[in-house]
């Protein structure tokens, strides 16, 4: 048999992949309670962790697994499993989809399926499947927020050289971040040389930039003296003001101005008649200081 025959045997007996499509989804925790809150988990935070709930189903096939829902894990994987049982889940991962909500659904369910301490396989294109809003009991995420990664490791694995080599690289790259009290999903974080209080905003773009325009036409979009609204960014259909701040003062001091900034914010949300020109024209301004993600 000729080798052109041969090959064109084999791709006649070779059976034909499927191809995987990739779709995006501009926001992909749609739907969840605390949508903000994954949002600035996935995009702002650098350690913090939070548990989950698998749904019923889920319960009843793999038991009442603990699920920890986590900012980053070892090597930015996208989950892995302890010999306890216990899941653990990254937000902020290598390979991703167009879908975060369907990637991270297919990482749990895969973590699932292997046995307790074994490595965890996930596809980098799952393809249709569940998403989280299908495989979780939704509710308000109860985050802690972490200065290190040591939550990543069971006790005594700190003691290993290497590992403990591998957790000081990865701590040595977290700079202080801090909750806010004062909004949902506000983060107050430092970075060299710099402060900023990051927000991300509940309400539907349009909603939110001109509640954010009216403020600016008003001069009221500041936190406070020596303080400076910085511009804005999208992340998963969502907008985040960010506010240059002081590096010199503590990020408990800023729980007041927030929560005041956070007052003028709703009651300019509550202003429905159309912008003025000088509501115009600072939206045209906003417009143009979007800044870069991170």
């Amino acid at each position: 048999m000729s080798k052109r025959r041969k090959s064109q045997r084999a791709v006649e007996t070779t059976p034909k992949r499927e191809k995987v499509r990739d779709v995006f989804v501009p926001r992909p925790f749609e739907g969840l309670v605390d949508e903000p809150e994954w949002i600035a988990l996935r995009e702002l935070v650098p350690a913090a962790s939070a548990p989950l709930r698998l749904a019923p189903e889920l319960v009843e096939e793999h038991g009442d697994r603990p699920v920890v829902l986590a900012t980053v894990l070892p090597m930015a994987a996208p989950a892995m499993t302890k010999e306890d049982g216990r899941v653990f889940i990254g937000l902020q991962r290598h390979q991703q989809s167009g879908d975060v909500s369907r990637d991270l659904a297919d990482a749990l369910l895969s973590a699932l399926r292997v046995t307790p301490g074994s490595p965890v396989t996930v596809p980098p294109l799952p393809g249709p499947g569940p998403r989280l809003q299908d495989v979780l009991v939704d509710g308000p995420l109860e985050i802690t927020m972490h200065e290190g990664f040591d939550f990543w490791l069971d006790p005594g694995a700190a003691e290993d050289p290497t590992v403990q080599a591998s957790l000081e690289r990865a701590n040595a790259a977290v700079y202080p971040t801090v909750r806010l009290d004062a909004a949902r999903a506000a983060y107050w974080c430092q970075v060299p040389e710099k402060a900023h209080v990051r927000w991300v905003l509940p309400e539907d773009e349009d909603s939110a930039l001109d509640a954010l325009s009216r403020l600016g036409a008003a001069g009221t979009l500041t936190l406070g003296d020596r303080t400076r609204f910085a511009g804005m960014f999208r992340a998963h259909g969502r907008l985040v003001p960010v506010w240059d701040l002081p590096e010199d003062v503590p990020a408990g001091e800023w729980e007041g101005p927030v929560a005041e900034f956070a007052k003028r914010y709703a009651e300019a949300l509550t202003d429905q008649a159309p912008l003025d020109p000088a509501g115009r024209r600072a939206r045209q301004g906003l417009l143009g200081r979007q800044l870069t993600l991170r």
